[in-house]
């Protein structure tokens, strides 16, 4: 907020700036007007003027020099004013720029609390879903959960096509299983991908250097040709948060049924 501040400041001290600077440069030229007209008539009188012919030289070498003054004056205001505008205009795009970034954090940070805000499995997926076409612009997508014992990964959720047409994948093996391995998001070729074995974007879902799962993209909008910086940042997000809000679900769901098994044991002891 503060750089905002310093910003809109400086904006309008080049805006006064540019201001004065077009009122003196009016003013030269209005001088410069008053003084040609004067030498004119100067001219005009030096037959029937008193003056002799040294001082009317003089007074006309005088009057050339103020007005060569007066022009180097205003050529250097004009070149002020010129700078002006270029900073104007550099300060109006970095302006543009910080309004951006602040619209990507806030898309981040409203992402990032959607995510932390149910412990209902089917929702965070629906979150996840709802984030990678919104802000990623993927049109076909799916999302991979690891079963940490087998080392198999299949999807749960997907956008674009069936569930069932995305092939289950291995933890270190082929494109998907080794990017999940990785525990980094891997970038392939932005463009279009037909073939379901090879992602554009493998995401991993990591906690605490763990992969629990993965998001695979394979094709993006039609109005997106490529990741931008911002895309980074929400495949760092979502490996970190992502992850961290299904690992949560999927513990509170197994507490739930333990605690469901133990009541209903419960209730079969005490009838």
């Amino acid at each position: 907020m503060s750089e905002e501040k310093k910003i809109f400041g400086r904006a309008d001290e080049f805006l006064a700036l540019f201001k004065r600077g077009a009122e003196f440069s009016k003013e030269l030229l209005v001088e410069n007007e008053r003084l040609r007209t004067e030498l004119a008539r100067l001219e005009d009188r030096q037959n029937s003027a008193a003056q002799t012919p040294e001082d009317w030289s003089k007074l006309r070498r005088e009057l050339l020099e103020r007005i060569r003054v007066l022009e180097r004056e205003c050529l250097n205001v004009r070149e002020r004013l010129g700078q002006v505008e270029t900073e104007n205009s550099q300060f109006a795009q970095r302006y543009v720029e910080i309004e951006e970034e602040n619209n990507n954090l806030a898309n981040l940070y409203v992402a990032s609390y959607q995510l932390h805000s149910t412990l209902d499995l089917d929702e965070v997926l629906k979150i996840i879903m709802e984030i990678v076409i919104n802000l990623v612009g993927a049109e076909v997508f799916a999302i991979y959960l690891l079963d940490e014992e087998s080392g198999a990964l299949g999807a749960v959720a997907a956008e674009g096509a069936a569930v069932a047409d995305f092939p289950k994948g291995r933890l270190g093996s082929g494109a998907l299983g080794k990017a999940v391995a990785a525990t980094e998001a891997t970038c392939w070729d932005p463009g279009q991908s037909k073939d379901l074995n090879q992602p554009i974007v493998c995401v991993p879902l990591v906690v605490q250097s763990r992969p629990i799962g993965a998001i695979s993209i394979y094709s993006l909008l039609q109005q997106k040709d490529g990741f931008s910086a911002l895309d980074h940042e929400l495949f760092n997000m979502l490996g970190g948060h992502a992850a961290t809000a299904i690992f949560a679900a999927r513990l509170y769901s197994q507490s739930e049924r333990k605690l469901n098994t133990i009541q209903g044991f419960i209730d079969l002891l005490t009838n």
